[in-house]
């Protein structure tokens, strides 16, 4: 049992009174230590610390501000109790003027450094991108030259959770934003008596661009992360360090399974929401615009040519392809600690659809320059 800290006082004749501390200088065992040293009157020659059996930072806290107080000198400390002292006078924390002060960095510096760091972060992102679509494409075409190494088990179960598990939520919001866009578009041309051109509007829409991006975005937000979270929590636990030793590949194993299922899935998740979101905007004007289902689908194969179809559907894979890597990529950067996952997982959503985006402008343009307008 640790003893409570005590002290006493010897006269040695010429030397003056000494101050003897025993037992433990900590904050747990100083007890009405530091009062009984305040009610202490007469001088004090030196303080002797010989006999004490250990001290913490408060302890030497106690014993610096009464050295100071009766300035004497500190005798019999060991090196633990002498590096504590020392850092406490360093300090200065005996009660008086603090002389610590928050380091201030000017606006524009700190805003300037800032920058300075995401540029460095987008730059190594980049290249660490580049350099795991490299490495996914050569475990694909080892696995094209190899099938029977394809885990084909794995592939189906991430088809149920990217593609089947994603249907009603993909489905309520593709029906939703069809009545938006129908609505909103009857809106604005009911103000020039062309009410039926939202049929126009909902169908090509709907088939060249919100249906595919709209679901990669969900797509993005929903196994994206989970790509993201899942891998990030096999690398903190080592899974994937022991996969390596047992021989086994984990782009082959893991990466490979999730990217297949993404580019296969979204080309479907994708026609499904266009088609939800189609029968949402016919029912918007059925009801809105008393325009009949019959009318509606007639009006739709005469302005909706089949190139929207072939954009959406060709845009589609390489979406599920940029979400199934970013994924992966952000989980197995997951290092030192659980922190790490959330943030991965946070990149990983983020960069997915800001790269879905920017991608969906550049097929925007290149479709436009060869004439599917």
């Amino acid at each position: 049992m640790t003893e409570m800290a005590q002290f006493s006082i010897t006269d040695e004749g010429n030397e003056g009174r000494v101050l003897h501390f025993s037992g433990s200088l900590a904050i747990s065992t100083l007890g009405s230590l530091p009062t009984d040293l305040d009610a202490l009157e007469g001088p004090v020659a030196a303080i002797d610390l010989g006999a004490i059996d250990h001290i913490d930072t408060i302890g030497a806290w106690v014993v610096h501000s009464h050295a100071q107080r009766w300035n004497c000198p500190i005798r019999g400390a060991d090196a633990d109790a002498t590096r504590l002292i020392n850092a406490v006078q360093a300090g200065e924390l005996d009660g008086t003027e603090s002389h610590i002060h928050a380091v201030t960095v000017p606006p524009v510096k700190r805003v300037l450094a800032q920058i300075g760091e995401a540029t460095i972060m987008a730059g190594q992102t980049t290249i660490g991108l580049i350099g795991f679509l490299g490495a996914t494409l050569m475990a694909g075409w080892t696995l094209m030259r190899h099938p029977s190494r394809m885990r084909w088990n794995a592939v189906i179960q991430r088809f149920e959770i990217v593609g089947v598990s994603a249907l009603g939520i993909i489905g309520l919001m593709s029906f939703l934003i069809g009545i938006v866009i129908a609505q909103q578009g009857a809106v604005q041309l009911r103000q020039f008596g062309m009410e039926v051109l939202t049929v126009n509007l909902v169908g090509r829409l709907t088939f060249r661009e919100l249906g595919v991006l709209m679901t990669a975005i969900m797509v993005a937000g929903r196994s994206g992360s989970a790509f993201a979270a899942q891998i990030g929590t096999m690398k903190l636990t080592e899974e994937i360090d022991a996969m390596r030793t047992i021989g086994v590949s984990p782009m082959e194993a893991l990466i490979m399974p999730r990217i297949l299922a993404s580019i296969v899935m979204m080309p479907l998740l994708g026609f499904y929401s266009s088609i939800i979101a189609i029968i949402g905007g016919g029912f918007l004007c059925a009801v809105s615009l008393e325009i009949p289902p019959i009318t509606f689908v007639q009006r739709l194969r005469e302005v909706v040519p089949l190139t929207d179809l072939w954009v959406g559907l060709i845009k589609a894979p390489v979406f599920g392809l940029i979400i199934g890597m970013t994924g992966c990529f952000q989980g197995l950067q997951v290092k030192a600690n659980a922190e790490e996952v959330g943030l991965r997982t946070t990149a990983a959503v983020v960069q997915a659809i800001f790269m879905v985006i920017v991608l969906d402008a550049f097929f925007a343009v290149f479709f436009t320059w060869v004439g599917w307008t």
